[in-house]
This record gives structure tokens, C-alpha cells and sequence, in this order.
């Protein structure tokens, strides 16, 4: 089976090289195919520059707790394709991706195939329905209006925030990103939102308004407030929830929390059973892997994937407050089409050393160029071109008491993870 499952993986990653494409078509093809299977469930859709993973991770932890089947789709995964496709926290067995994977595959021809995250999206879609489940959380890719996922018809939406990326595609200016993002909103569906910037949330604002879909904005209609000791209190339009305990690092975390508590609220309106002790179980016990996460407390280890300026500042923000920077080694593997010299001018800034690397992925970043960048604002700086080696090599060379931080992208997180289960399996 694992040469099964390893050729339908290669197969799948190699329809990498379509790059992306802009437009519902090839979904909408692939769902007639498969005998549109989104339709036999509840849908949430989640959209957003930064955090849109932990949020849908809160839902779906949320809905579990109160007794749903729950499907989660998010990308990128760590270490594992299988990552990407959970139900009720647990993700798909190796044989049912092949199954999923073998079904999409007959619905497509090979002169028109669909991209990877396509193909991905329409094998989440097909297992959710085979599993039944109740309901299914959806991340989106990247946008909005033109992802794959937006061929759902959800029940409530979530945009968590608005930052530059992917310009090449949603647009040069922050309100065309808004616009794009702002594509999932559908008619008369609720959704929640964590925009700040006024011209984007203008662009938020009018969408809701065209599509007569209930806006409900983070520090207007809905409010999150830590307390001392660590919890928090949610107040929303029609409950409030004091004294949650969360189970994801971070100040950050608190907004996200905020607002996926603002489309739970959302859905108990709409009368969907959702007991408070759900709610308050779900917050403390979600998880989700590469964000914040401590993987060794000796030495200290911390991952995160931020991948963008807007990411960096929130884990900035977080190592300043938790960590002295005199015993902080930073390893950074950042994407060439990212703004790398933005974010390593802050991380270099805030550690001993830095050590510039590149994840095994088409669009990794020169560690050299990189580094040559970095010894502007710190003069400790080696570039290691393997994630593994890098890790190896910092904590060969660790002073004691001293931590590391690694970071820049999903996929370098993923693979230290995987090299840092496997040097604990040894050990």
C-alpha cells in the first residue's frame, strides 16, 4: 500500500508544475464528476492573510466537542499529505487518500488536468462526503473568489485579516486583496471579520452589503478582552463566554479565537445546538501544529511558520516578550517570492544568530543572498542550504540555556519537524 499511496502522491505533487490557475471551472468539472459531493454536508469557509488555519482549527474543534462529525481542510501540511484532510481531529487513513485520489482521477482528462491544490481540494470534498460528516471546515488556499474551495456554498464565512501577498495574483493594492478575500462571501450568510485597515474593511463592508450577508466586525460588534490570569472573556451581539482558557500560544491567538467564537455565535443563532460546554472545551483543547509550537523544552525549540511581514511582527512580538535575544538562534527558511528582506531585517534583528536555509520546495529562497542581506543587522549569520543540517548544526553548537526559533515558512517548519521526530526516535 505504500508504494500505492507513494505513487498517487507523486502523481498529485507533480501536477505542481500547472502552477496556479484563477477560476471555478475546473472545480465545478470536478465536482459534476464525482457527483457533486459538497453538497451532502454543512459548509464553513475561512478566508485571511494570517491565522485562517487556527481559526478553522477552532471551529472544527468547537463543532467536535458538541458532538458533530467534522471534516478540516487546510494547507499546507507539515510532514504529511494526510495532514491537510481531518475528520474529528484525525487525519485520512493512507488508503483513503488513495481512494480519493484514484476518484478525482476519473473525472479529469489528462490534456485538461486540474492544478494540485484543485485536485487536493476535490479529494477532501469527496472523503467528506464518503465519511458523512456533518460538517466541514474549509481553509482556503490563497484569495478567495477564484480559490478552489469557493465552489462551497457555506453557512457562515470568516476573513481574518488583509495583508500584501501573492500580488502577482490578487493584486498589487491591499483593497484588491481585500476585494479578493472578500469573494467568498455569499448571500444573506453571516460573517465575521478581524480587518482593521479602513480602506479594506470598507471593501469587506461593501460586499456584505451587496450580498445582504450579516458583518460582524472584531473591536466593534463582537470584542475579546485577556484577563491577568492568562484567560479571556468573548462578548458578542448575543452571548459572552468569560474565563476561556486557550489552548494555542500567543496574544495573536486571542483575535483568532474571537473570531471563531463570532461564527459560532453565528451558527447558534441560526439554531444550531451548540452547548457552552462545547465551546469552552473546544478553545482549551485545539491544537494546531507549527504555529507557536514548543517541540523540545531542552533546549528550548519553538516553531512557527510565519511567512510574511504580518507573521513575523506577531512572532516578534511573542520572542521579545518570552525570550532574551542574547540566547536566540534563529533558523530562517523563507520562500524566494516572499518579502524576505522585510522579514529578516526584523529576525536578525531580535536573536544571537541567524541561520539562513531552504526547504525542499520549488520556491525556496537562496540561503547565500539571503544571508549576505542579513549580516546588515547581524553579523552572526551562516547560511546552511538543508533544513536538517541546519537544525544539526545549531544544536551542536548551542550554548546552554539557549533557545532556537525556526521559521519563515510552513514547509521549512515541516521539515524540522519531521528531522526532529526522527532524531528523538534515535535518541
Amino acid at each position: 500500500m505504500i508504494d500505492s499511496l507513494d505513487n498517487h502522491l507523486q502523481a498529485l505533487y507533480r501536477l505542481r508544475r500547472f502552477g496556479i490557475k484563477l477560476g471555478l471551472n475546473p472545480m465545478t468539472r470536478l465536482m459534476r464528476g464525482l457527483g457533486n459531493p459538497h453538497a451532502a454536508y454543512a459548509c464553513i469557509h475561512v478566508a485571511g492573510t494570517n491565522g485562517k488555519g487556527s481559526i478553522a482549527a477552532l471551529i472544527s474543534c468547537i463543532l467536535s466537542h458538541a458532538g458533530y462529525k467534522v471534516g478540516l481542510y487546510t494547507s499546507p501540511h507539515l510532514v504529511r499529505f494526510n495532514e491537510r484532510i481531518q475528520v474529528n481531529g484525525s487525519p485520512i487513513a493512507d488508503k483513503e487518500v488513495i481512494e480519493a485520489a484514484e476518484a478525482v482521477r476519473r473525472v479529469y482528462t489528462q490534456s485538461d488536468p486540474p492544478t494540485f491544490f484543485e485536485c487536493a481540494t476535490a479529494m477532501a470534498l469527496y472523503h467528506f462526503a464518503k465519511e458523512a460528516v456533518d460538517w466541514a471546515v474549509l481553509e482556503t488556499g490563497m484569495g478567495g473568489r477564484y480559490d478552489a474551495t469557493n465552489i462551497i456554498k457555506p453557512h457562515v464565512c470568516a476573513i481574518s485579516n488583509v495583508g500584501m501577498e501573492h500580488t502577482e495574483y490578487l493584486g498589487t493594492r491591499l483593497v484588491d486583496i481585500a476585494s479578493e478575500k472578500a469573494g467568498i462571501i455569499k448571500p444573506g450568510v453571516g460573517i465575521v471579520t478581524g480587518v482593521r485597515q479602513r480602506n479594506a474593511l470598507a471593501v469587506i463592508e461593501e460586499a456584505a452589503g451587496n450580498a445582504d450577508a450579516p458583518l460582524r466586525r472584531l473591536g466593534k460588534e463582537i470584542t475579546v478582552r485577556r484577563k491577568d490570569n492568562g484567560s479571556f472573556d468573548y462578548t458578542g451581539p448575543e452571548s459572552r463566554w468569560g474565563g476561556l482558557t486557550l489552548g494555542l500560544s500567543g496574544v495573536h491567538q486571542v483575535q483568532n479565537a474571537g473570531l471563531a467564537l463570532g461564527a459560532v455565535e453565528l451558527l447558534r443563532e441560526k439554531g444550531l445546538p451548540l452547548p457552552d460546554q462545547a465551546i469552552y472545551a473546544g478553545v482549551k483543547e485545539v491544537s494546531w501544529p507549527g504555529r507557536l509550537e514548543t517541540v523540545c523544552k531542552s533546549p528550548l525549540i519553538i516553531l512557527d511558520g510565519a511567512h510574511n511581514p504580518a507573521a513575523v511582527t506577531t512572532l516578534e512580538r511573542f520572542l521579545r516578550a518570552n525570550i532574551d535575544p542574547a540566547t536566540l538562534t534563529m533558523i530562517v527558511g523563507i520562500l524566494r517570492d516572499k518579502a524576505w528582506k522585510i522579514m529578516l531585517q526584523r529576525l536578525a534583528a531580535i536573536c544571537n544568530r541567524i541561520i539562513l536555509t531552504r526547504p525542499q520546495y520549488e520556491r525556496a529562497g537562496n540561503p547565500e543572498e539571503q544571508a549576505r542581506f542579513a549580516r546588515k543587522y547581524n553579523p552572526n549569520v551562516k547560511a546552511i542550504h538543508r533544513v536538517a543540517d541546519a537544525i544539526a548544526f545549531a544544536m551542536d553548537t548551542l550554548p546552554s540555556g539557549a533557545a532556537i526559533c525556526i521559521t519563515g515558512s510552513l514547509y521549512t517548519v515541516g521539515e524540522a519537524k519531521a528531522y526532529l521526530e526522527r532524531r528523538h526516535s534515535a535518541s
